[in-house]
């Protein structure tokens, strides 16, 4: 039975920097994965899940199998982190990137994507001011003194008794309440 040769891992056989050792490859202008996270602002941990999911290609490697990045790759975790700052999902970066690299591209299909992503926003906006009214009103007709009288509480838990009243529990996984009402405190 003959033993198969243990072949180098793929980055290693295609990459012509994987026979650089570290100092010559940042002389070359290469970063390892912690001066690139500093350099774009991306945490290593965030660069090696870029990585992982296909956002970023694979790292370069050297001899010693360790990640180097060069100045394209750091202009592309610049990008990321930008576009996280923006709020846009994952799958919306890597449409953008597919956007970015593609020289042939129509800049309506860009405007299109933030425009979606605008609307978006303007859902969560929206959702948000009307907690805030919420919690303005409820804050407001609370006294905030010494008694136990609190229609903040009041009004959560009235909440969640008309809930589970309101949805049969076989539906919403949960179980019926078993609150017991409190009297009314003079």
């Amino acid at each position: 039975m003959a033993i198969a040769k243990r072949s180098a891992p793929p980055s290693r056989r295609r990459d012509p920097h994987a026979s650089l050792e570290l100092n010559e490859a940042r002389t070359r202008g290469f970063y390892e994965i912690g001066e690139a996270a500093a350099a774009s602002g991306v945490s290593a941990k965030m660069v090696r899940h870029y990585e992982r999911i296909g956002l970023i290609p694979p790292a370069t490697r050297t001899f010693a199998n360790y990640r180097i990045y060069n100045e394209n790759d750091l202009h592309t975790l610049r990008f990321i982190k930008r576009a996280r700052s923006l709020g846009f999902s994952i799958d919306d970066i890597q449409m953008l990137l597919g956007l970015w690299n593609d020289q042939s591209r129509a800049s309506s299909e860009v405007k299109a994507l933030a425009q979606g992503h605008i609307r978006m926003l303007e859902e969560k906006i929206a959702g948000l001011q009307d907690m805030r009214q919420s919690l303005v009103a409820l804050a407001d007709a609370c006294h905030g003194n010494d008694r136990p009288e609190c229609p903040i509480l009041e009004q959560l838990g009235a909440s969640l008794e008309n809930t589970a009243h309101d949805r049969p529990h076989e539906d919403s996984g949960r179980r019926p309440s078993t609150a017991v009402a409190r009297p009314a405190k003079p």
